[in-house]
């Protein structure tokens, strides 16, 4: 077992435009802060085939608990389903955390 929780981050490029660096440093920050171990960082375009499963390839491969994004913009304004079912999402603005779904919802 890990010491402390681990995360990645994620981000797309053409939605961080000219703040990408800054929008990197929020997430390392919010990581830190919340006392994450930020793994890597993944920055995708949209050319990027299937970012979301390679997203989740990323979860399952580094064994973390977390993502985090800027903002829910990064994944087209709505939150994946498919990822909260296996992991956290923390965006940084507004800073926001959405649990994991251990029980499914209730249709």
């Amino acid at each position: 077992m890990r010491p402390q929780p681990s995360a990645i981050g994620f981000l797309r490029h053409d939605v961080s435009g000219a703040q990408q660096r800054w929008d990197q440093a929020q997430i390392q920050h919010l990581a830190r802060r919340l006392g994450y171990d930020l793994c890597k960082t993944l920055v995708f375009g949209p050319e990027t085939d299937r970012p979301i499963i390679r997203v989740r390839t990323a979860l399952s491969r580094l064994q973390a608990d977390a993502v985090i994004v800027p903002s829910l913009a990064h994944f087209g304004g709505q939150l994946p389903a498919d990822l909260a079912e296996v992991a956290d999402i923390i965006t940084v603005s507004p800073e926001n955390t959405y649990a994991r779904w251990l029980i499914p919802p209730a249709e």
